[in-house]
């Protein structure tokens, strides 16, 4: 289904409008002959380049590319491909919100950070890429999500974290559903997100043109996150996918692909907690997994829709010509992908983000196979403003894969290396996950390295990640192990994450004293703790007189 005229034309008129005015550019025609990156620096005589950066909350990045851009109109990523590079292979460093975002702020990986749960990030005076771009002469702007540093997000979700190695099975969110809200005309169903944008957009229009320094302006957006689901009863969780008639023609339903499951008793151990506490190992139509994948992807083109209203508003003020625009997200979302929703797993729907980078001296159509992730983020900042990057940070500068530069300049550079990392530590996961990212490989380690299997896809022949191919393939297997402990000692981590949750949990209970039993049987649990509490109260009790260093 999709829209033909009229509102539902508005959206590719404006980016058509855009391309024009892209064409007439002197970095959007032409390729031009490569030049030295730190010419155009801020410490140049020449003008230095602002920076806009968009980050979404649970992007799926193969959407922005084939074939997954067939299910979905969204024209503004696909501006930004034909004017600017793609990140074919770019991944979140934790799949979840604030581990994530944290990693992307300090440029460092999340187990330097000690960013374990949504609870936990970055101090509140950490110093930014952000930071240090206003300490250098930037003019800078935040509107929006952020969401990176500690203390935020429900009690359920820091509880459910912190007892993740308990010997109980609870759902902790609601069966995954999709509602459909408005008419045809219907826009702004986000509506906390476009006024967000509004005012982004505004700032671009009514100050930013008057600004004689060079300006970064970051825009946080919560789509398209599902939307908290209070039908489920009290300390409900998110797992709504609400859209509009508007959006829902930007998908074609006949590319929907519907997710291959395998039966449940065939589950890896970690996966089959996963899909039970995310409420998703209840039978599900093929009509449900193809609607609430239609509602995600609608979701998307409303997200779509308001980098475009950023993208215009550089456009129509003359600024787009000496801006370079990112658009990204903190990870992806499985849509009923390995029959879970929400993201916390390795797999490609989760972890996988997009990555456009669009502006005066990137490479156009240009698409990078090369794997990346957000800490290369930070750097990647200081170095667009020039400013020296520390030595200490995970990340690396992207500038030497996306600009035209003088092979010189190039080889002169700290390259990025053949591999990422990513790591998980919260909720809906019983144990510390770790992936490892190089080529077609992905290998997915657990806990302690031999108590729970470890996972080996091929991309390039399983795109699905349907074959665990770890025993198949003990030498490809072994030698992943080693380089992944080599970047990260990760049964030491997993231990010390352990003992965090253990410590965290024993000072939360402390601090209830009597109304504990009342307030732990009230999480987002509650529908099956409430069954048979003593059961699970009793579970808890085992597991805090176990020593804490097993």
């Amino acid at each position: 289904m999709r829209g033909r005229c009229g509102e539902g034309a508005r959206t590719v008129v404006l980016a058509a409008l855009v391309l024009l005015l892209l064409a007439s550019t002197r970095w959007g025609g032409a390729k031009a002959r490569p030049a030295a990156w730190g010419h155009l620096g801020a410490g140049s005589s020449q003008r230095a380049r602002n920076v806009v950066m968009v980050m979404c909350d649970a992007f799926d990045g193969r959407l922005t590319f084939y074939p997954g851009n067939q299910t979905v109109i969204l024209p503004f990523i696909n501006l930004m491909k034909r004017y600017g590079t793609v990140f074919l292979n770019a991944y979140t460093n934790s799949p979840i919100c604030c581990p994530s975002r944290a990693a992307m702020w300090s440029g460092l990986f999340t187990h330097l950070t000690e960013s374990w749960n949504n609870f936990k990030g970055l101090d509140p005076n950490y110093t930014t890429w952000m930071d240090l771009m206003q300490k250098h002469g930037y003019h800078t702007q935040k509107y929006g999500k952020l969401d990176y540093t500690s203390g935020h997000h429900s009690v359920s979700n820091r509880v459910e974290a912190w007892t993740r190695d308990v010997d109980f099975l609870l759902r902790q969110e609601g069966r995954p559903m999709v509602n459909l809200t408005g008419n045809k005309t219907f826009m702004r169903v986000m509506e906390e997100d476009w006024q967000n944008t509004d005012k982004a957009a505004s700032w671009i229009r009514k100050e930013a043109t008057s600004f004689n320094q060079p300006f970064v302006l970051y825009l946080g957006l919560n789509l398209p996150h599902p939307y908290p689901s209070p039908s489920t009863g009290e300390n409900f969780g998110s797992s709504t996918f609400l859209t509009s008639p508007y959006w829902l023609e930007k998908v074609t339903y006949e590319a929907i692909k519907i997710p291959k499951w395998p039966p449940l008793s065939d589950m890896h151990p970690v996966d089959y907690y996963s899909s039970y506490t995310k409420n998703c190992t209840g039978q599900f139509t093929r009509k449900e997994i193809r609607d609430i994948r239609a509602f995600y992807y609608a979701m998307c083109a409303e997200t779509d829709a308001m980098l475009g209203q950023i993208i215009s508003a550089l456009s129509d003020t003359g600024l787009l010509k000496r801006t370079i625009v990112i658009f990204t997200a903190d990870h992806g979302e499985l849509a009923m992908e390995h029959q879970q929703f929400y993201k916390m797993s390795m797999y490609e729907a989760s972890s996988h983000v997009p990555l456009l980078v669009m502006g005066p001296s990137i490479k156009a159509h240009h698409n990078l196979s090369n794997v990346v992730s957000l800490v290369d983020i930070y750097p990647t900042m200081l170095d667009i403003a020039r400013i020296p990057i520390p030595q200490n940070l995970s990340g690396y500068s992207l500038i030497p894969l996306l600009a035209e530069m003088a092979e010189d300049e190039v080889s002169s550079r700290r390259l990025h290396p053949p591999w990422v990392l990513s790591e998980f530590h919260g909720c809906n996961v019983n144990s510390s996950t770790y992936m490892l990212r190089t080529d077609k490989w992905k290998y997915i380690a657990y806990s302690d390295g031999h108590s729970v299997p470890s996972q080996l896809f091929d991309l390039s022949a399983d795109p699905d990640e349907l074959t665990n191919i770890a025993t198949t393939f003990p030498e490809v297997t072994h030698f992943l192990d080693k380089k992944l402990r080599s970047i990260v000692n990760y049964p030491r981590i997993s231990a010390s994450v352990h003992k965090y949750n253990k410590k965290q949990f024993i000072n939360w209970k402390q601090s209830l004293g009597q109304n504990y039993s009342n307030v732990i049987a009230n999480l987002r649990w509650h529908q099956d703790w409430l069954k048979e509490p003593r059961k699970y109260k009793d579970a808890i009790h085992r597991w805090l007189q176990m020593n804490t260093n097993e």
